[in-house]
């Protein structure tokens, strides 16, 4: 037989489109032609895949080898089809049955030797691959990621050999299977009962996690921001098995460590430097790779100090906050990622660092301190729905401070303020509409007056205003009421304290 076809998969974002290898022999001069769109590391396939084959004890075909990459209008980049390209050489010239090919995909780089290397994105992989009911065969060191996924038949080999022996019927390759999954531990969130103190910062990180809304800590160094913000993924409801597999796919094709896979199902917290770039926080480059808002969804992406980071940088944030995903487009393709994520962001009142500290360290102007908490764009700001002061506690008191609730307990009140949510309207109630939010935001004519006036006088925007009113619902849930109240709305109201800095 002088052709042969072999099926694998391509890396589009995080989709794995289907790749059929076309391996044709023909008579004439030896040469290898690869072709189908292919770049720089795909073309180099063919050295990798001659001498892994001849160093295997393999004959390599002395014809003209045709290799067709199809489709051809789709860009192939990586080692990924390494291996199918060996076993379309070998079946186009007989050294191993075409028949038994059919029904498999197969994935991985090979060595000049013949073993075979892990690749990134073999999770989208064996994701279409249950879809398609095929059963994948992947580098051994690439079977715990495809593990994740529940459903499908994936076969895990150590080298080429070991995959021609499966495929001539003389031995059964690694079968991987979920239950491999359930080894990999969980990791240890960081407990809020660790917190001492601020009873305010913790009842806006409940709110802020049973509402899903975005939140600003604004305090002196050393008040606790940074270690409350990194007690939110421990009290948010646990991953479901479709979030989880999103955000590990992910991770799967962004060479990440491969110590992300013992985060599985472990809401992913991301707390980028305030020096990082535009393309590094939303995802870009040459080969378009996801950033850190991808990297954080379903999960919270944490800014410490929010003004040090670039104007222009934050402000590529605004349209993630709002829609779940960023596009980004080059010249040749347009990727879309997933990017739907919790914003906690904390920075200091000051540039000292210490205004309103009562100790009256602090000796910035008025100017300064406008000057500096200006840095960070209005629009911005509007899409952060709470904002509230730490401020610092004596040493005596936090020491006498008993412990608070611990993450499991108010992890309950807000997983049960979301069923309310998920039954009402289907979505947290910071993503309500406009038609949404007149139905279950309604207010009494005369809670309705008091609030317009209250909204005047902070000078908040129509978005500000929507979502103060978001939170006040929120409030209204956790404490299980149907209807919100003035109580709902004052307490709402007294999370927007970079409005009352601004006023002072």
């Amino acid at each position: 037989m002088s052709l042969a076809r072999v099926y694998t998969r391509a890396q589009l974002g995080i989709d794995a489109p289907p790749v059929i290898v076309e391996v044709h022999l023909s008579s004439g001069l030896p040469s290898l032609s690869l072709v189908g769109l292919p770049e720089t590391a795909v073309k180099e396939s063919k050295d990798r895949v001659r001498s892994a084959l001849m160093n295997a004890q393999f004959e390599f075909p002395a014809k003209r080898i045709t290799i067709n990459l199809s489709p051809a209008d789709l860009p192939k980049e990586g080692g990924r089809y390494d291996l199918a390209i060996a076993l379309g050489i070998l079946a186009a010239s007989g050294q191993i049955p075409a028949t038994a090919l059919d029904g498999h995909e197969f994935i991985g780089e090979l060595s000049l030797g013949g073993e075979l290397q892990p690749v990134p994105g073999v999770l989208p992989c064996a994701l279409q691959c249950a879809r398609a009911d095929h059963v994948l065969v992947l580098p051994i060191a690439n079977a715990a990621e495809a593990a994740l996924c529940s459903q499908g038949e994936f076969r895990s080999a150590a080298n080429l050999l070991e995959v021609t022996a499966y495929l001539h019927g003389q031995q059964t390759l690694t079968a991987v299977t979920a239950g491999t999954v359930r080894a990999i531990r969980a990791a240890e969130l960081a407990d809020l009962s660790d917190v001492r103190g601020q009873p305010q910062a913790r009842r806006a990180l409940e709110i802020a996690a049973a509402g899903q809304h975005n939140l600003l800590f604004i305090g002196p160094p050393g008040t606790g921001k940074t270690m409350l913000a990194s007690r939110l993924p421990g009290i948010l409801p646990p991953m479901s098995e479709e979030e989880a597999l999103v955000s590990a796919s992910i991770y799967s094709i962004s060479s990440q460590p491969s110590q992300w896979q013992d985060q599985w199902r472990v809401r992913p917290f991301r707390a980028p430097h305030h020096t990082a770039s535009g393309v590094a926080l939303v995802g870009g480059g040459t080969t378009p790779k996801p950033g850190e808002i991808s990297l954080a969804h379903g999960g919270v992406l944490f800014l410490d100090e929010l003004p040090e980071f670039s104007r222009k940088v934050l402000d590529v944030l605004r349209e993630p906050l709002e829609s779940g995903r960023i596009v980004i487009s080059r010249a040749n393709r347009s990727i879309t990622y997933p990017a739907r994520f919790q914003l906690i962001a904390a920075m200091n009142p000051c540039p000292c660092g210490y205004f309103g500290d009562p100790s009256g360290r602090c000796h910035c102007t008025q100017e300064q301190i406008r000057r500096y908490q200006g840095q960070t764009s209005g629009p911005l700001l509007d899409r952060i729905d709470l904002h509230v002061e730490v401020p610092p506690i004596p040493t005596a008191l936090l020491q006498q401070a008993p412990p608070g609730e611990s993450s499991a307990v108010v992890q309950q009140r807000v997983m049960a303020a979301q069923a309310i949510q998920q039954q009402r309207q289907d979505c947290a109630n910071a993503g309500l509409s406009a038609s949404l939010r007149e139905r279950v935001c309604a207010l009494s004519e005369e809670d309705q007056h008091w609030l317009l006036m209250a909204i005047e006088r902070l000078q908040l925007s129509a978005r500000g205003y929507h979502r103060l009113l978001n939170i006040a619902r929120t409030i209204a849930d956790l404490d299980a009421q149907p209807t919100i109240g003035r109580a709902h709305l004052l307490e709402a109201l007294g999370y927007r304290t970079l409005d009352r800095y601004r006023q002072g």
